[in-house]
């Protein structure tokens, strides 16, 4: 499987669990507003779903995978089966664990990061974090996994999976709907425990299948998962920095006027969206194909610069227009898919403030992503480890200037600084990539980045947003769902023709196909 194929059922699952859960948001953003009830349970959310991740999405993205995958790239399989039985039992202990320790904790925890909260919500939050610990926990197996499955190049649905946690707690919001607000919140962290249970069930079939008999071993007598643990808190660090910088973000929202959690969650689920769609599905798919590429030290050098050069580019195709769209159309995005109930007009104009400062390092973001990926597939996870922890530094000290003291220097409203949190993790977002980029070219020769068509793709989509704002103001009268479904496609078809006039080359691949499938039609 090539890896731009391994990249389209990648982005397929992602797209699927990312519209799930952009359904999920709006159902609860319907009922729930921004009151104080969906503050609690947006944050109660967030402060275990680190712990998911964190290891989930960071240690075994980076530790695992890279070593599981070159194992059956030399034909190792009895090897990796086993080297997977000692990562599932490590990491069994781990979290449980955790889990157990976070569920003591929590209320340690909830008055440490909501410490301007007052009793009651805190309270609240803290029964949610309770339940919600042990759903984490399970979850992480889940991403477990995933990564045996990424190994053997199956990708759907490991990352469709989360279609089914999300399915769990609308459907459990729904059946609550006619009750008060609390209740309402109970019932979706009841539903997510009960998703987290069948998003690890629809998964095991096809791990069974293809890894074969996997019984949990001691890690001790493994030699290869000396590897996977001795990258084990490096990339603990390194890959969650994004994940680590968002809680930080929640933090700071805590000191923000009442309905800031809630507005930062509904925002981060949409800035997130072609962050996860399009550099989680190239760098996961990039991830085993640049560790089997290492099996030949001979070459590795010049094959990752080739793999790099190339996703670097499909990376800024799609990733360039998503941050202009949130800068000149966030307010469009926001209200079509939030605005209702109880989310007024004013709420999504508040998401789009947001949308706005996060779309400042997107493409960093993203970019930083793949770069961690290259150095994990040469087993470097110091390199990751102290870029990321640069990047949590600096996310933290401007984010504290930015949200807490800006506004007031600027004499603005408070509000605004939610927005000044993301432009803050964006500018700490460039720092990272910008070190990671300089200590992969003195690993693997200098390669450039592509800037004449960055270059290029910033005007071809700062022009078509020019159309769209005109349709946008001309549909002012219309329902945020009916304005939405005019604009974004005018905004998306005129990139498109713009970047194919242009002769760029993930344009005229999508034109291709895009033709074919219309004369297949027509026949």
């Amino acid at each position: 499987m090539s890896s731009r194929r391994g990249a389209v059922l990648v982005g397929t699952g992602i797209l699927g669990s990312r519209m799930a859960g952009l359904v999920r948001q709006r159902v609860l953003a319907h009922f729930l507003g921004t009151t104080d009830a969906a503050d609690a349970l947006n944050a109660a959310f967030r402060i275990p779903n680190l712990l998911q991740n964190l290891f989930g999405e960071g240690v075994l993205s980076a530790s695992f995978i890279p070593a599981y995958a070159r194992l059956l790239g030399q034909g190792r399989e009895e090897e990796a089966r086993r080297l997977a039985g000692a990562v599932l039992a490590a990491l069994s202990l781990v979290i449980a664990l955790l889990v157990a320790l976070g569920v003591l904790a929590t209320p340690w925890l909830v008055a440490m990061f909501l410490p301007e909260w007052d009793a009651d919500k805190q309270q609240h939050t803290a029964t949610m974090v309770r339940l919600l610990f042990p759903a984490t926990g399970i979850l992480v197996l889940s991403a477990w996994c995933l990564g045996i499955l990424n190994a053997h190049r199956r990708f759907l649905v490991s990352y469709a999976a989360p279609i089914v946690w999300n399915a769990a707690i609308i459907a459990a919001v729904l059946v609550a709907g006619a009750r008060g607000e609390e209740q309402i919140a109970i019932a979706a962290v009841l539903g997510a425990l009960i998703g987290s249970v069948l998003q690890v069930v629809v998964q095991v079939p096809q791990v069974r299948r293809l890894g074969g008999a996997i019984r949990p071993t001691r890690w001790a007598a493994v030699p290869e998962s000396r590897t996977v643990f001795r990258t084990f808190l490096p990339a603990l660090v390194s890959r969650g920095a994004m994940q680590i910088s968002s809680f930080i973000d929640l933090a700071l929202a805590g000191f923000l006027p009442a309905g800031a959690v809630t507005v930062m969650t509904s925002a981060q689920v949409l800035y997130l969206l072609p962050v996860s769609l399009f550099g989680m599905s190239v760098s996961a798919s990039e991830l085993p194909e640049m560790a089997r590429e290492c099996a030949d030290p001979e070459q590795v050098q010049a094959r990752l610069r080739i793999r790099l050069d190339a996703a670097t580019q499909r990376l800024a195709f799609y990733i360039v227009p998503s941050a202009v769209a949130f800068l000149a159309l966030g307010g469009v995005l926001a209200s079509a898919i939030y605005q209702g109930g109880a989310f007024t007009a004013s709420d999504a104009r508040w998401v789009w403030t947001i949308l706005a400062g996060a779309a400042v390092g997107l493409l960093a973001s993203t970019w930083g992503r793949l770069y961690s990926s290259a150095f994990y597939a040469l087993q470097d996870a110091t390199t990751p480890l102290r870029c990321g922890l640069i990047r949590i530094g600096l996310t933290a000290i401007l984010g504290v200037v930015a949200a807490l003291y800006l506004p007031e220097w600027l004499g603005i409203d408070a509000t605004w600084g939610a927005a000044g949190i993301t432009l803050a993790a964006g500018f700490a977002g460039w720092v990272e990539f910008t070190l990671l980029r300089r200590a992969l070219c003195r690993r693997l020769g200098r390669f450039a980045l592509p800037m004449r068509e960055l270059l290029r793709l910033w005007a071809a989509a700062l022009l078509a947003a020019v159309p769209a704002t005109l349709v946008r103001l001309a549909v002012t009268e219309q329902s945020p769902i009916v304005t939405a479904l005019l604009v974004l496609p005018v905004f998306g078809l005129a990139y498109l023709l713009v970047t194919w006039r242009l002769d760029m080359p993930e344009a005229a691949v999508l034109v291709n196909r895009l033709v074919r499938r219309r004369s297949g039609a027509g026949r």
